[in-house]
């Protein structure tokens, strides 16, 4: 007799439980056009957002979240800094122009920032969606 055994295969992923939610119409064609921005069913991408949701499978990790942090710190002391420069210009005080430069300037750097980070973001998060992540 040959050794070679038999292996059998369970469907760990097999689908066999239902989910239900009513949404309405034009809640039903947000959903699908975003099934259909991911390159998803509207089942399969309704699951994982539901399993984003629970913190089964969440989109950030925890490197996104210390980069989001930071960004945020930058953003809350570019504010001070833009409330400290409208609060002169308000009290009749004079700014030197390159005090607004450089203000502005963070502002543009920490939007770039933002924005890069929210694409990527975005990126991982539909090829997680789709299970190539």
């Amino acid at each position: 007799m040959d050794d070679a055994k038999l292996e059998v295969r369970l469907e760990p992923d097999r689908k066999d439980r239902m989910v239900h939610a009513r949404v309405s119409a034009d809640e039903y064609a947000a959903i699908e056009k975003a099934a259909k921005a991911a390159d998803m069913t509207v089942s399969g991408f309704f699951r994982s957002l539901i399993l984003e949701g629970a913190g089964v499978r969440p989109v950030l990790t925890k490197e996104d979240r210390a980069v989001m942090a930071l960004l945020l710190e930058d953003m809350r002391a570019i504010g001070v800094n833009l409330n400290q420069v409208a609060r002169s210009l308000n009290s009749g005080k004079g700014v030197h122009p390159g005090d607004v430069d450089i203000n502005v300037g963070n502002v543009q750097r920490v939007q770039a920032a933002v924005m890069t980070e929210l694409r990527s973001l975005a990126r991982r998060a539909g090829y997680m969606r789709r299970g190539e992540g």
